[in-house]
């Protein structure tokens, strides 16, 4: 799995993931998508994005949910 254009830096937008250090989070991307955009949609809307950067936020989003998660008594 390729996640090259996703990037963590402590001293951007709070260290969250961005999109090829853009001030645009995965996180929001992931939530466009939640809300019923379409890839076509966010690229129209923000064209500083490409399609790949789409495709690698919810590659991104997908690999985070499906990791272990243990109950905290």
């Amino acid at each position: 799995m390729t996640l090259d254009r996703i990037r963590v830096e402590p001293g951007v937008c709070e260290g969250r993931p961005t999109i090829r250090g853009l001030r645009l989070t995965v996180d929001f991307v992931l939530r466009l998508i939640a809300d019923g955009y379409s890839v076509d949609e966010i690229l129209r809307e923000y064209p500083e994005l490409e399609r790949e950067d789409v495709l690698q936020s919810a590659r991104y989003g997908a690999w985070l949910a499906s990791e272990r998660t243990s109950a905290v008594a």
